[in-house]
């Protein structure tokens, strides 16, 4: 089998295009998750996950049939940042349970999560915080930021993300009031003008977000960098999801 390593353009294209099948059943979530197998014209199958939409649990705040494309939006934003964050994510409108995400499997130790990690590993986390404040993540739960085998950190499940109104949930308060490191504030600021209405970006969102989401969307973006800092952890709400892992 094969899931890494393999280049990102690669990825998406067999993502894309490739034949897949179902091949195994992530029990642990709310949603029905699957593995599967995709297609490579050389060399083996691709190991990737596939959310259909009809197996998505109705949500009292987000729109149904929402969470697969939610998933593809937070990769489009990662990549606008340029910080790589999120695994190479597609959303497919054939598939054995119908329309859906597919996302690259990342290889990494389940043993290995948020609550498990060295002061050195959290210290990289600071690009994920702020991610989780754009994208407004209501469900950053411990075991949804994996450590892969080469060491890079990637994180998975956004399909409770950009809510316009304030949702963010997330275990990772390790940097709450600091100012946002350069590196950070250099993501956020390339992020504008393609966030921008007409940009490319929020262009390619709108397929996945309401109008309401991307200007929301927009707002964060502009309130992060003209604040320069990370928000503090609030204590008028719950801000840490439940379980945490």
């Amino acid at each position: 089998m094969t899931s890494q390593p393999i280049d990102q353009a690669t990825a998406i294209a067999i993502l894309q295009s490739g034949e897949f099948n179902i091949t195994g059943q992530f029990t642990w979530g709310s949603n029905y998750t699957f593995l599967v197998e995709v297609a490579q014209p050389c060399g083996g199958p691709l190991e990737a996950v596939y959310k259909p939409q009809r197996g998505e649990r109705p949500l009292w705040d987000f729109p149904e049939d929402s969470l697969a494309g939610r998933e593809v939006a937070a990769w489009l934003v990662s990549e606008a940042l340029g910080w790589g964050l999120v695994p190479p994510t597609v959303f497919r409108q054939e598939g054995p349970l119908g329309p859906g995400s597919l996302q690259l499997r990342i290889e990494h130790d389940p043993e290995q999560h948020y609550f498990t990690f060295d002061a050195a590993t959290r210290e990289r986390l600071r690009p994920a915080a702020a991610f989780d404040v754009l994208i407004n993540n209501a469900d950053r739960k411990g075991g949804h930021i994996l450590l892969d085998p080469a060491g890079e950190l990637w994180l998975i499940d956004h399909g409770i993300s950009f809510h316009a109104e304030p949702k963010l949930r997330t275990v990772i308060w390790d940097f709450a009031a600091e100012p946002l490191p350069a590196e950070v504030a250099a993501g956020l600021q390339r992020l504008a003008a393609p966030l921008a209405p007409g940009g490319k970006l929020r262009a390619a969102l709108a397929a996945y977000l309401s109008e309401e989401e991307l200007a929301a969307l927009e707002a964060r973006c502009a309130a992060l960098l003209a604040e320069g800092r990370y928000p503090a952890q609030p204590d008028d709400r719950h801000s840490v999801p439940w379980p945490p892992v």
